[in-house]
């Protein structure tokens, strides 16, 4: 689905703060939840201009911190997304990741690896770890759901995965959190 289990919010958003990015890449944005908490927790108070009685919403290109996203499924995408994200490509992220132009201090695949296939997936792994300058940060569900949606068949879930796959994958340090793996990879 377009959003991901609310339990790992705390640990992802206080792993952002904690490193304060000045560049993140989303991939599998859905409805957005993960860029408008980074654009407001790592933007905070440069999101308005503040003086006197006067206030205003600062423009975009005011702003310190260049969030981008990957979203497969353009049915997700929402006003959230125009106003969180500095630029959103369209597309499967297997094939978007190689041809981006940039690199991030963080990456965040949040609820994305268990749609891939087992192989797909590790070569995913390392296609945002090429992306990342400083972190990547991946979640992914511990106990493995059956999901299948006819109308966007990246919904599906297709792998399982464990903390040694993610550990032999580079994704050695893994935040505390209940029902899922929320694994970091760090140059």
């Amino acid at each position: 689905m377009p959003f991901s289990h609310s339990s790992q919010i705390s640990a992802i958003i206080g792993y952002l703060e904690m490193q304060q990015p000045s560049s993140v890449l989303d991939i599998g944005v859905g409805m957005g939840q993960y860029g408008f908490l980074a654009r407001t927790n790592l933007e905070h108070f440069n999101l308005y201009e503040v003086s006197g009685e006067t206030a205003r919403r600062r423009d975009k290109s005011e702003w310190n911190v260049i969030i981008d996203g990957i979203e497969a499924y353009p049915g997700y995408l929402t006003p959230v997304h125009e106003y969180a994200y500095n630029e959103i490509f369209e597309g499967d992220a297997l094939q978007l990741l190689p041809a981006l132009a940039n690199s991030y201090d963080m990456v965040l695949a949040i609820d994305i690896l268990e749609h891939f296939e087992k192989q797909d997936g590790l070569r995913f792994l390392e296609l945002i770890k090429a992306r990342c300058n400083c972190h990547a940060l991946v979640s992914t569900p511990k106990d493995f759901v059956e999901q299948h949606v006819d109308a966007n068949p990246f919904e599906d879930h297709r792998s399982h995965w464990v903390r040694e796959d993610l550990e032999q994958a580079g994704f050695e340090e893994i935040l505390a959190n209940e029902s899922s793996w929320v694994a970091v990879y760090s140059k």
